[in-house]
């Protein structure tokens, strides 16, 4: 078992998908398979299950993924460990976040970070913002840029950088959204809304909907808030996206903030790893950068 075979199969291991690991890790399929082909038969088990729909860890694979987890987290140590004789560190760190936050926020804090540690390597990776706690728990990444969730996972730990308006956007092309919104007495029952999954801007759509006694007529659901933004634009219907998302949006012209008279509880943006691998140097210092930011 080599670093990449671990990395693979780890990968493997959380998304349960041969072509979503063959191509997030940018290896062929024929690849992988040999790999954990190799794998099982240098362990003499095997690791998954699998049919033409579905892949599922046996009771061999959770216990390789428990070992492969606990040993790649000890080399990725020692590696650090060695370095601290260095008089500057190196290494890589594994980021996540959304496309708006890369824009937003992320810049400023790489450039301070790259000044402090110009030998570290960023390896970024982006998406819907309500993965990355999953990715974090899967050792996908290292850190993510996100919003504090509902419950913060006792594993992990919150730096705060920035706090979000959050607002209710609808459409500026004629449509039947903006139809229903012309309405002397807006009946908000009516009106298409469209919501997101899952995540922080799902769970603020819900508290609105519930305070405002609201049973809304869902015309589409999204994930990802620039997806949302675009949808909006559409005039698919109404959303709740955070600020950032709309300033920074291609179609932010196409869109406008409603006055709705609700104050929506703003996003807590932050940085957020594992508590136990703030141990490691080159985590620490980007960590502390974060703090400093607050």
């Amino acid at each position: 078992m080599d670093i990449r075979s671990t990395q693979l199969f780890l990968h493997l291991a959380s998304s349960l998908n041969f072509a979503k690991t063959s191509e997030q890790m940018y290896v062929s399929p024929s690849t992988l398979t040999r790999v954990i082909q190799r794998l099982e038969a240098e362990l003499g088990s095997m690791l998954f299950t699998r049919d033409k729909r579905s892949v599922h860890l046996t009771t061999a694979g959770v216990r390789v993924q428990r070992f492969a987890r606990l040993w790649l987290d000890e080399w990725h140590q020692l590696q650090l460990d060695l370095q601290l004789a260095s008089a500057e560190l190196s290494g890589e760190i594994r980021l996540f976040c959304t496309v708006t936050a890369s824009y937003s926020h992320l810049p400023t804090m790489l450039d301070k970070f790259r000044l402090q540690c110009p030998k570290a390597d960023i390896t970024l990776t982006t998406g819907d913002a309500a993965m990355a706690f999953e990715k974090i728990k899967a050792g996908e990444v290292d850190i993510a840029l996100a919003a504090y969730p509902e419950q913060l996972p006792t594993t992990m730990i919150f730096q705060r950088i920035a706090q979000l308006p959050v607002w209710l956007i609808a459409p500026i092309i004629p449509c039947k959204v903006n139809d229903l919104l012309a309405a002397t007495a807006i009946n908000w029952n009516e009106i298409p809304l469209v919501q997101s999954d899952h995540g922080p801007a799902r769970s603020r759509t819900d508290q609105w909907l519930a305070a405002s006694n609201i049973t809304p007529q869902v015309a589409v659901k999204v994930d990802g808030h620039e997806a949302i933004v675009s949808m909006v634009a559409l005039g698919s219907g109404v959303a709740v996206v955070p600020e950032p998302v709309i300033q920074h949006s291609p179609v932010r012209d196409r869109v406008r903030i409603l006055d709705i008279g609700y104050q929506f509880q703003p996003f807590e943006l932050g940085v957020c790893m594992l508590s136990r691998k703030l141990e490691q140097p080159l985590l620490k210092a980007f960590w502390q950068l974060a703090a400093a930011k607050k």
